[in-house]
């Protein structure tokens, strides 16, 4: 397929804010002024479908080296092309971490074949263990797109400060996962749920201790930081003030946050533990709150795949929710069917901003850049483990009905996921 029209079809543009009807034209992988069909342009009928730029999820785990039972590059690609996904940013905790030009490369020639752009995030201390810095020159040079040592915070803050002065001088962000190890370690939200089930819990102290930290570096330095999955009302109201005072901080926050509280954890089921995790209602509100008056820059998945066997133990099992294929269903449930924003602006923290903060094309239909889109329809259904198209079932989202499905998604001109 050399050239794609998708015809009568709703035109959803948050870069230009704007919803029309009319047709989007492909060719050579790239959107195009309008064109006469020949023997090699496929048609599609979008009569019933809108079409808006593909999501580019700022927060993915592939697992990939080291763990390829519970995800690959391949099939975690495959799960982002059935959730409108055209481009992710793959986190550094893989086994071994992408401390070394060696794991870069291994990961970006194995994208090659995906269904969506691969960014790999380089780590910022070896193994991630906080205290030895990586080469981060080297890593660049072999590809890398961002820095983090994601799933645990930068012990050293010295290195985290030299992490930030050289992505700077780079022209990559830094995301920050925001801990205070010395607070964490607890199983769910510490609180009424964990006093009720139990087990340890994780106070919200310990992400906003993490998100302060990191704040005051960037303040301080004026170095530009993004604040990974906020979970805490604290952690959005410290970065509302921050950028009130003109720091260069961005964040994101996960659809399951959005949607679900701690409440789900009384099911004893691991399905359900991530980290940060799940809060309380009045957190869950301040997340839509935080994304709504431009606190939260983006909605990003924490795609973190587990086998069953894993999952099947409440207490020993790891944290983590898979999160690709239902992020945009999930956010526009929320955010749009519950009238919070409208569906331009849903599309902005889920491909626009992204794009931004990653210094990446996307977030776009505009003429002459690559052609990344999806085709979804307004449709309630409902979430089946079974059926998604990830390696990992481990959804929080599981028997939940949701309003919107994508139907079609195209990377760089190529139909990479068809369920017309």
């Amino acid at each position: 397929m050399d050239s794609l029209i998708i015809k009568n079809v709703r035109i959803v543009d948050p870069e230009k804010d704007i919803i029309e009807n009319g047709s989007v034209f492909i060719r050579d992988g790239k959107f195009s002024q309008p064109f006469e069909p020949d023997s090699d342009t496929a048609v599609i009928d979008g009569e019933g479908l809108s079409a808006a730029p593909g999501l580019i999820d700022l927060h993915v785990h592939l697992r990939d080296p080291g763990q390829t039972e519970k995800e690959d590059v391949l099939s975690g690609c495959r799960a982002a092309a059935a959730g409108g996904v055209t481009q992710l940013l793959a986190m550094p905790n893989t086994i071994p971490s992408v401390d070394s030009p060696e794991t870069v490369r291994y990961i970006l020639e194995k994208a090659k074949d995906a269904d969506a752009g691969v960014h790999v995030v380089g780590a910022i201390t070896k193994g991630l263990c906080g205290h030895e810095a990586t080469d981060i020159d080297a890593l660049f040079k072999e590809g890398i797109s961002a820095l983090s040592d994601d799933g645990v915070p930068v012990l050293d803050t010295s290195i985290m400060v030299r992490a930030m002065k050289k992505a700077k001088q780079l022209g990559i962000p830094v995301t920050a996962h925001c801990e205070d190890p010395f607070l964490a370690g607890g199983k769910v939200n510490e609180g009424e749920v964990s006093e009720a089930l139990g087990v340890k819990g994780m106070p919200a102290a310990a992400e906003d201790a993490g998100t302060a930290r990191e704040i005051a570096l960037a303040e301080s330095y004026g170095l530009p930081v993004h604040i990974c999955h906020v979970s805490t009302r604290t952690s959005a109201a410290m970065i509302r003030d921050a950028k009130k005072r003109g720091v260069a901080v961005t964040a994101e926050t996960a659809p399951h946050y959005l949607m679900l509280t701690e409440r789900e954890l009384l099911r004893r089921d691991a399905d359900y533990r991530m980290n940060p995790p799940l809060r309380t209602e009045r957190d869950r509100l301040a997340m839509i709150e935080a994304l709504c008056d431009g606190t939260i820059d983006a909605i990003a998945t924490d795609h973190a795949p587990h086998t069953p066997q894993e999952k099947a133990d409440f207490v020993k099992a790891p944290n983590g929710s898979i999160g690709m294929e239902t992020s945009f269903a999930a956010a526009y449930t929320v955010l749009v069917e519950g009238g919070y924003m409208s569906e331009t602006e849903l599309l902005r923290k889920m491909s626009t901003e992204p794009a931004r903060i990653l210094h990446t094309y996307g977030g776009t239909l505009k003429e002459g850049q690559p052609a990344d889109l999806m085709l979804y329809k307004k449709e309630k259904w409902t979430v089946n483990p079974e059926k998604l198209h990830g390696r990992s079932k481990n959804t929080p989202f599981k028997g939940l009905e949701l309003s919107a499905k994508v139907k079609l998604t195209v990377y760089c001109g190529r139909i990479v996921f068809n369920e017309l």
